[in-house]
């Protein structure tokens, strides 16, 4: 007996969907790729292998870092942009996201409409290090060394309009002194150089700071975080003499436009309960490290407000990308 047109069209649509539920029911089936706009090494990379891992634990599929650096990130968010929204395809979404929108006049995307957030991992803050011959020990006093010197104190960065680069030109903007930038491929030599006095202050991330403030080959003045931390208690924030500052590099997870969901929500639950497990917290403790815990919504907004912070200070320093 032949089926009513209906009925038949019904059931048709009822097969087509049903496949699709079951993709999203056994997700993962396949591997995971994270993207990562970074070469190896660096907390970026760092924390993409420690989260990599967890994430592989939960979900019982490999999850592969993918090293795609270049062009401040922006090739690794392209190709997560350019990815089939399926899950399969991650990105580490870093505060170079945020402030690429503000340092490139051109993107082949708008970052904060083409990518999806899924879950915040982790904030680090910078720490102000400073070389041993430097006669300061204090923020105020490197307030007052700066006005008395304009133009004589030089700042290493990772790069211009790196997160470094521009910790360093929101503390000028806030503080009101002219400290000189100097850009370097990369945070290890730019470290080097202020060990070795060629450069005599930087905001660096605190995990690749810790060892060098421990064998006493720099000296830390303040942390950039709003509120001290536990791996350093005893150093002050920047934002006890300049009231309001803070700066720091923060980590997330973001998917391409149109991922479903569902994938959405049980990669967030999963993240959440690695943030949530004892074990997890001393071990980022150990790095510096503060959990970014909440709902994709909740990581949405972190990123939409460092776009609009950062790129005022971008703009109030004249930053183009190089």
């Amino acid at each position: 007996m032949a089926l009513p047109r209906r009925k038949f069209l019904r059931l048709a649509a009822g097969a087509v969907a049903m496949p699709a539920l079951a993709r999203a029911d056994t997700y993962p089936s396949r591997p995971v790729h994270l993207i990562i706009g970074y070469l190896p090494g660096g907390s970026a990379d760092m924390t993409a292998r420690l989260f990599g891992q967890w994430l592989s634990d939960r979900l019982g599929q490999q999850v592969v870092v993918e090293s795609r650096a270049g062009a401040s990130t922006n090739i690794a968010a392209e190709a997560a942009v350019r990815a089939a929204p399926d899950g399969y395809t991650l990105l580490l979404v870093s505060p170079a996201n945020a402030t690429n929108a503000a340092l490139y006049d051109k993107l082949n995307f708008d970052f904060l409409r083409d990518i999806d957030p899924v879950a915040g991992l982790i904030r680090f803050p910078d720490v102000v290090d400073v070389n041993l011959a430097l006669p300061v020990r204090t923020i105020p006093e490197l307030i007052a060394y700066a006005k008395a010197n304009p133009g004589a104190l030089n700042f290493g960065s990772s790069g211009v309009g790196s997160t470094l680069h521009v910790a360093g030109e929101l503390f000028k903007m806030m503080a009101g002194v002219n400290i000189v930038h100097v850009p370097y491929r990369g945070g290890a030599p730019a470290m080097i150089d202020l060990i070795g006095g060629r450069v005599q202050l930087m905001f660096d991330n605190v995990p690749t700071s810790v060892e060098f403030i421990r064998s006493n080959k720099i000296r830390p003045l303040a942390v950039t975080s709003a509120a001290r931390i536990e791996l350093f208690p005893d150093l002050p924030t920047v934002a006890d003499d300049v009231p309001g500052y803070e700066a720091s590099a923060w980590y997330g997870i973001g998917a391409p436009k149109g991922t479903p969901a569902e994938i959405v929500e049980r990669l967030n639950r999963e993240v959440n309960a690695i943030l949530a497990d004892p074990a997890t917290k001393a071990r980022l403790a150990e790095l510096g490290a503060s959990l970014l815990p909440g709902s994709p919504a909740d990581f949405g907004k972190l990123v939409a407000d460092e776009t609009e912070k950062w790129g005022k200070v971008i703009r109030f320093a004249g930053i183009k990308a190089e």
